[in-house]
């Protein structure tokens, strides 16, 4: 079975003060307690002002934790990353107004990459996981009803969502360092945090250039 999990970064504001981009980013891995390890051996020895919150996130953390945080998940052998980056600035007027069809659109988009990729197995059954964060509850149901679907339309039978809180399910931690590097790249033109992972990011695709 594939072990999916999926964070997302930037907003879908269109505001002077909203992020340039909006990622979609899966970490995908057999073994489900891999990346949940690796924050138990970040989370182990920092002191406790910096584990006031109760779980990692990597726009709190320091840049120690964050550069330990994301070596550990590079020494991960069958990780794989893909990730879909929307450049905000190129989405067509009448769009900026439908956010969810462009939330839709954009998962849409990262399942496309993933059924086409060969990153998992055609008949292997796909379990993932979305933090859960603070969307409506409506709005959460039409996003599982909508990418079960989408994954069904594909052929894909075995496809299982859950909805976690971070806080909760480590794993959603560590994909919000990853999530949180490749956006860094993008929207503050900061190569720094990226490479440290992008040994890991076998498809990486660029919407509306």
């Amino acid at each position: 079975m594939a072990h999916i999990f999926l964070d997302e970064s930037g907003d879908l504001g269109f505001k002077k003060s909203s992020s340039k981009w909006f990622i979609f980013t899966i970490a995908i891995i057999s073994d489900s307690r891999s990346l949940e390890r690796v924050v138990k051996k970040i989370w182990r020895p920092l002191k406790k002002k910096h584990k006031r919150l109760g779980e990692l996130h990597a726009y709190h953390a320091d840049d120690i934790t964050r550069t330990r945080m994301l070596q550990k998940i590079n020494e991960l052998d069958d990780l794989k990353v893909l990730c879909v980056v929307l450049n905000k600035e190129k989405v067509y007027i009448d769009l900026r107004n439908q956010k969810n069809y462009l939330y839709n659109y954009t998962a849409n988009v990262l399942l496309d990459r993933l059924h086409s990729s060969g990153a998992i197995k055609d008949d292997e059954p796909i379990h993932l996981f979305i933090d859960r964060k603070d969307t409506k509850k409506k709005l959460r149901e039409n996003f599982t009803s909508y990418l079960t679907s989408e994954m069904a339309n594909r052929g894909r039978k075995h496809f299982i969502v859950a909805l976690h809180t971070s806080h909760d399910n480590k794993s959603l931690q560590a994909v919000d360092f990853i999530s949180w590097a490749i956006f860094r790249k993008y929207e503050m033109g900061d190569y720094e945090f990226y490479e440290l992972i992008k040994n890991r990011i076998t498809d990486e695709r660029l919407l509306f250039p």
